[in-house]
């Protein structure tokens, strides 16, 4: 087991009060213990510790976001939304969609100029950018499969939000960096921002995001979308273009719904359905993968790489064309992940060239922007599995924090098609299926997943990363089941992704030259990244032994009741 301990040493009347021992635990083996995965030590460790008072996987997986929202702010959150898959112990599965939601004002052109140009910066940035947020009606929907009340779940929460806790490197980086985009967007001090440079061991206190929690525990839900909080937020609405009323958020509602389900190779694939893309992404790139025996392969070969990304071409034409919110549109779920449009999409594969993106679509430039959003598995020692991935959509959100409220906002307008045809933040294009409407629930890519082997939990998988999501948790899949690897390795793989435009496809910095080479030959435009993804996952194998792994890439840490 590696774990990494970072020791910060602070005067010894604040050491009791404050949070500032950061124990960042990498990979668990264990058994008859439940264990929690996410992108925070504290975090994971508020999960493990309901987990400790005798709550089940949902309760620790909902005290876990409630962290997040204090502890990293950057994409756990109060004000956005995410999407759960669960899988209980009696085989149950269900799926919690509390993605956000188009204010009653939104129109299909808001963001579009005199000229008819699409003004990507109102849908990206400030008040006009904000969707409704779904993240406290989803916790609250979670409770009915847990067992213990919210006011025990949300209190980890409040103590590190009221007492303080002590930042890392990256944490303080991210502030930094971010300094000047909160003094532009918010017109009252707030918390993030100070005079001189964050640094690691700097204690983060959000007095403010702790009397929220004090009200959504005093008063549920209501706490949140009724009466200081609402007022606040709408008041905050007020100080630029935004358009969330009361009424609005009065009125949000989550959508429980039927999970995707598939079989890959003898396992039961459980996912997220519409309006996320991520189930359907994952089951057409597994499927049309399969069709070239993928598993005789080496990882990351330049075989196994061109079949894995002339899937993830296909996929991704269908997300432009066919996905959206499926109480907008025609739902063609069923149709897409058939093996008889499969099969026939795949019939332009060839080892011998790279397949020309226009053949599967019309070109539109594309632009680059990175992600932030943050994934969370959980098993407890029942056998109850939970995944959930949650976002603001961009680091930060909209980059503005409710003034006297103290959590950021997300900025999720910007994943509609802002026009038709316009790629979004992370060059997603979208058509008319995910255009702008009032109440209706914006295209993700968050893709959580439960993969069950006899009936019984194998693996529980998620990332964050925008569009590279799918394709993240697409690799983590066949590097355990066609390519045999441990969670460890899979996890820490060099990654790479393409999602049909832009053309090019992107491997992070280690990636095997070799590989690349030999893609560039067949045609391939390549690209270096930094990073994709960080990937929370936990493997439980035939005889009960748990497996679980904190991707290496960030503070992600592995707690353990």
């Amino acid at each position: 087991m590696k774990k990494i301990t970072i020791s910060l040493i602070l005067f010894s009347h604040t050491v009791s009060a404050q949070y500032t021992d950061i124990n960042i635990v990498k990979e668990v083996k264990v058994k008859n213990k439940g264990v929690v995965v996410s992108a925070h030590p504290l975090a994971s460790e508020a999960g493990a510790k309901i987990l400790k008072m005798g709550g089940n996987a949902y309760d620790a997986i909902t005290a876990t976001q409630y962290a997040l929202a204090v502890v990293y702010p950057q994409a756990g959150n109060i004000g956005g939304g995410g999407f759960l898959v669960g899988v209980k112990n009696n085989g149950e599965k269900f799926t919690i969609d509390y993605r956000e939601t188009a204010p009653k004002k939104a129109s299909r052109d808001m963001y579009l100029d005199t000229t008819g140009k699409a003004n990507t910066d109102l849908s990206q940035n400030g008040r006009l950018a904000v969707g409704i947020p779904g993240s406290i009606a989803g916790f609250f929907a979670t409770l009915k499969y847990g067992k213990l009340p919210m006011d025990k779940i949300i209190q980890p929460a409040i103590d590190l939000a009221e007492k303080g806790f002590a930042i890392t490197e990256q944490e303080a980086n991210l502030l930094n960096s971010n300094k000047p985009h909160f003094q532009k967007h918010n017109q009252s001090s707030i918390v993030f921002v100070k005079d001189t440079p964050w640094k690691a061991g700097d204690i983060l206190i959000q007095k403010e995001l702790a009397a929220t929690l004090k009200l959504i525990q005093k008063s549920g839900s209501k706490g949140f979308y009724e009466g200081k909080t609402a007022e606040l937020l709408v008041s905050e609405m007020k100080k630029g273009n935004g358009i969330i009323t009361l009424e609005d958020l009065k009125n949000y509602k989550v959508a429980e719904r039927k999970a995707l389900e598939f079989d890959y190779k003898g396992n039961n694939i459980v996912s997220m359905p519409l309006p996320s893309s991520g189930g359907i992404l994952l089951a057409q790139m597994l499927k049309m993968a399969s069709y070239e025996n993928l598993e005789k392969y080496q990882q990351n070969s330049t075989q196994a790489v061109q079949i894995m990304t002339e899937a993830e071409r296909r996929a991704y034409a269908d997300r432009a064309e066919y996905m959206g919110d499926p109480d907008f549109i025609n739902d063609k779920t069923s149709y897409l992940i058939s093996d008889d449009y499969l099969k026939n999409r795949w019939k332009s594969f060839n080892f011998t060239k790279a397949t020309p993106s226009s053949e599967v679509g019309k070109i539109i430039k594309q632009p680059k922007e990175s992600t932030e959003t943050t994934h969370i598995s959980v098993i407890d020692k029942e056998g109850n599995a939970a995944a959930v991935t949650t976002t603001l959509n961009g680091l930060y959100g909209s980059k503005v924090v409710v003034s006297g409220a103290g959590f950021f906002l997300n900025n999720e307008m910007d994943d509609f098609s802002v026009k038709p045809g316009v790629p979004n933040m992370f060059g997603a294009v979208g058509g008319e299926a995910n255009s702008i409407q009032p109440n209706k629930r914006m295209l993700s890519s968050m893709t959580p997943t439960i993969v069950l082997k006899n009936k019984k939990p194998y693996m529980i998988v998620g990332t964050p990363g925008g569009t590279t999501i799918p394709t993240s948790v697409y690799q983590s899949i066949v590097n355990v089941i066609d390519f045999k690897l441990n969670a460890n390795i899979s996890v820490n793989a060099p990654k790479f992704h393409h999602q049909w435009l832009p053309e090019t496809v992107a491997f992070e910095k280690n990636f095997p030259e070799a590989t690349i080479k030999d893609l560039e030959k067949l045609g391939y435009k390549t690209e270096k990244w930094g990073q994709i993804g960080r990937t929370e996952m936990i493997l439980i194998d035939d005889n009960g032994n748990i497996h679980a792994v904190a991707d290496g890439r960030g503070d992600d840490s592995v707690a353990i009741e």
